[in-house]
C-alpha cells in the first residue's frame, strides 16, 4: 500500500500553536462511519452523543519534562536530548540532535553539572541509550532542567506546563501527551459521569512508536517502535462488563486504542496485562476492541491517520479531513477533535 494514499493538503496556518484557554471550547467534528454524515459542534457538546452505560477509555500517562539541552563535556558542542523511556535504573533510550556527534562513551553535561549522561549504546533506529548521573532524585532534577517535549511543528512557548497534560494525568513516563484527552475538563468529566457514562483508565507511555514518521513508500514496510502499556484487573473487568451488557467502548485517543487492540489481539478479551506494544494498525485491518473513537486531526502520511482510517474507512476520513480544512479546524496537538461513531 502506497503511503501517498494518506497524504492531504494542509495549510500551515491551520496548525494550532497554542492551546485554547478553555479546553472544552475546541471544535468537534462528529463523524458517523455508518451513514457518512458529518456534524460540526463544540467539544463541550460531546455529552449529547454519549449514552448512559457507555464507557470512555482514558490514557492516564503523564508527560515528563523530557527535553534536555546540554553540552558535550569534551568540546562544549550543544546537544539536545529527548527522553523516550527508561530501560533500567538511570538508563534511558533517547533521541539526540545532532546524533552523529554522539558516540559510545560521549559524555553530556546539563545545567551547571547537576545532571550528566554517558552514551552507552547506538541503536538501530538512530537513537541512543544513555546512563545518567546526578545527586538526589532523578525526577526532581529533570523537573528543574527539562522542558516539555512539544512537537517540532509548535513554535510557540508554553508558559503553563500543565496545559500539555490531561486533567487526569497520573502515571509519569511519556515523551508526549495523549492529545485527544486534552479537551476534557474536570467539570466535563463530572457532567459525563452524572449522565451515567463510565470512565476507565489505562496507561500507555507515548514515545517514538506513536510519532515516528513513515519513511518508506510501502506502508507494510514501516516498523513501529515499541511503547510500554499497562491495563489493570479493575479496568479489564469493567470493560468486559460494559461489553457484555451492550454498552459502547469509546477510546479517547489513538494511544488508548492501540493498547486495547493489543490486548484483544493477544488475549481475545480484555485482560489485565502490561508490556511493550509495537502494534501498527492500518487498512484493511479492522478494530475489534472499540465502538467509537475520540481523536485529534493528524499529520499527513502518519501512522495515526492510518489507524483512524482502519476504523472509519480511508475515503471517509480523507473526506472528513478535506472538510476540516475547508471549515478551518485547528490541527494537531493543540487543535480540535473528531468523534467517530
Amino acid at each position: 500500500m502506497d503511503i501517498k494514499q494518506y497524504d492531504f493538503e494542509l495549510p500551515e496556518e491551520l496548525i494550532a500553536q497554542v492551546p485554547l484557554e478553555n479546553r472544552s471550547s475546541s471544535r468537534l467534528m462528529v463523524c458517523n462511519r455508518r451513514t457518512n454524515e458529518i456534524e460540526h459542534r463544540h467539544f463541550s457538546q460531546i455529552t449529547e452523543y454519549l449514552n448512559s452505560g457507555d464507557c470512555l477509555v482514558l490514557n492516564d500517562t503523564r508527560v515528563l519534562p523530557a527535553r534536555l539541552y546540554g553540552a558535550k563535556e569534551d568540546t562544549g558542542g550543544k546537544v539536545e536530548v529527548l527522553l523516550l523511556h527508561q530501560t533500567e535504573k538511570d538508563e534511558w533510550e533517547v533521541l539526540i540532535k545532532p546524533a552523529k556527534k554522539v558516540k559510545v562513551g560521549t559524555r553530556i553535561v546539563f545545567g551547571e553539572g547537576q545532571l550528566t549522561a554517558e552514551c552507552t549504546e547506538i541503536q538501530e533506529h538512530g537513537g541512543r541509550k544513555v546512563k545518567f548521573s546526578y545527586d538526589g532524585i532523578f525526577l526532581e532534577v529533570l523537573d528543574s532542567l527539562g522542558e516539555m517535549p512539544l512537537p517540532p511543528y509548535i513554535k510557540e512557548q508554553l508558559p503553563d506546563r500543565e496545559r500539555y497534560q490531561t486533567v487526569y494525568a497520573k502515571e509519569e513516563g511519556s515523551a508526549a501527551a495523549p492529545t485527544a484527552g486534552l479537551h476534557f475538563t474536570e467539570d466535563l468529566l463530572e457532567e459525563l459521569q452524572a449522565k451515567g457514562i463510565e470512565m476507565a483508565y489505562l496507561t500507555l507511555h507515548v514515545g517514538l512508536g506513536t510519532f515516528r514518521p513513515v519513511s518508506v513508500d510501502n506502508v507494510e514496510e514501516h516498523d513501529m517502535h515499541a511503547e510500554f502499556y499497562q491495563l489493570n484487573q479493575q479496568t479489564a473487568d469493567q470493560l468486559n462488563e460494559v461489553r457484555q451488557r451492550g454498552g459502547r467502548i469509546i477510546s479517547v485517543g489513538t494511544t488508548s486504542t492501540r493498547t486495547l487492540e493489543t490486548i484483544i489481539r493477544d488475549h481475545g478479551t480484555f485482560t489485565a496485562a502490561s508490556g511493550w506494544t509495537d502494534i501498527f494498525i492500518y487498512p484493511p485491518q479492522t478494530l475489534k476492541a472499540i465502538d467509537g473513537l475520540i481523536t485529534n486531526f493528524h499529520l499527513p502520511k502518519s501512522t495515526l491517520i492510518m489507524l483512524v482510517s482502519a476504523f472509519a474507512g480511508r475515503d471517509f476520513i480523507l473526506e472528513a479531513y478535506r472538510k476540516a480544512v475547508e471549515e478551518r479546524y485547528r490541527f494537531f496537538s493543540f487543535g480540535d477533535a473528531m468523534f467517530i461513531t
